[in-house]
């Protein structure tokens, strides 16, 4: 942040020499050293979305020769491009990171082109080779991996076999989390279902308190989420006495007596990476994708809702998903009785699997 409070966006829409300083070209700059630029579209200490790139990045802070410039709370409009041309301008930033999905277009794309000298990534499976430029480039981890690991736990844990899933809305990424935490369950207990309910958007806290509530009413004894910040999901079923698996970052601390482990991003794997060949003098990938096998993904360490059973069952999982056993078995079927997934197996990074428009069988719930 600017002294005196302003942000930097706010500096930047204040002075003309703010812009007039440019983009410093990377040969400029000390080749020992890097600074990174981070934009948060919500808190650092949500206990979700924002969080889990927060805790990265402050193990990246670490790193010798590595500064970083931060900036949260960023909307998804101009003011993130104010905010990222500042990072570029004023502190020198050579690589800027953009958390958010709706970061990318047009934003990321139109300050790529504007600064060709400096390297962009975007935490999303965006970029596109034929027409974005070549100093963009997305990164991703597949979480749907540890969602997986979150219904093996769930399917051990629960004693009804009834789970609830509060998630914010039916896009591919979501439901591969469910379709995933619906098997991982059934590998365990093959009776058991999941109830989805849908808030609308990716931070509803009202909504997600009502949803919550109607899944614990419905006969639902653990709960999961994929909402940006998963702090009032948890809290509201540790209220209501049922047991949680969590999403993003760590939600432990909110729910003492009930949280049996979490899906997290593992951030600090890609980051690592991304300064150290930076460091190198080498380009980065425009493309940076994994899961367990390639340790970008973890589930939480488990809480007091989870038992020997559950422990011992998830264990066991992580370790055949980094063996890169498969999640998805065909023939699959959508809870509407189509055959969706017909192979008799699939690559947990096969293409196939981000295009989910659907839920499996054994899910309670409708994408409209």
């Amino acid at each position: 942040m600017i002294s005196n409070g302003l942000s930097r966006r706010r500096f930047l829409q204040g002075t003309a020499a703010g812009l007039a300083l440019g983009a410093l070209p990377l040969g400029a700059r000390a080749a020992a050293d890097l600074t990174v630029g981070v934009v948060y579209v919500g808190a650092r200490d949500d206990f979700g979305w924002n969080q889990a790139h927060a805790v990265a990045i402050a193990a990246l802070k670490a790193v010798p020769g590595v500064k970083v410039v931060e900036e949260e709370n960023v909307a998804e409009t101009d003011a993130v491009s104010k905010s990222m041309e500042s990072m570029i301008n004023l502190d020198g930033a050579s690589l800027i990171l953009a958390t958010s999905f709706g970061y990318y277009q047009p934003f990321v794309v139109d300050l790529a082109r504007k600064y060709p000298d400096v390297t962009f990534r975007h935490a999303a499976p965006l970029w596109d080779k034929d027409k974005d430029p070549k100093n963009a480039g997305s990164y991703f981890a597949f979480l749907d991996q540890a969602h997986y690991i979150d219904g093996v736990a769930a399917g051990a844990a629960s004693k009804s076999g009834k789970l609830g899933f509060v998630a914010a809305k039916p896009i591919g990424v979501v439901l591969r989390n469910i379709n995933s935490f619906l098997v991982g369950a059934r590998s365990v207990n093959p009776a058991a279902t999941v109830q989805v309910i849908f808030t609308g958007d990716w931070s509803l806290p009202v909504r997600e308190a009502e949803a919550t509530n109607a899944l614990v009413d419905a006969g639902c004894d653990l709960i999961t989420c994929h909402v940006d910040g998963p702090k009032v999901v948890i809290q509201t079923a540790e209220g209501r006495g049922v047991k949680t698996c969590g999403h993003n970052a760590s939600q432990a601390p909110l729910a003492p007596k009930g949280f049996v482990t979490g899906a997290e991003y593992k951030w600090e794997t890609i980051y690592k990476d991304f300064a150290a060949k930076l460091a190198k003098g080498e380009s980065l990938p425009n493309i940076t994708f994994g899961g367990y096998d390639l340790d970008m993904v973890q589930n939480t360490p488990f809480g007091a809702g989870a038992d020997e059973k559950t422990i011992k069952a998830a264990t066991d999982a992580i370790a055949a998903l980094k063996a890169k056993a498969p999640i998805f078995k065909g023939p699959v079927k959508d809870n509407k009785g189509n055959v969706v997934l017909p192979d008799a197996a699939y690559d947990n990074m096969a293409p196939v699997l981000n295009g989910m428009t659907y839920l499996i069988d054994g899910v309670i719930g409708s994408t409209t």
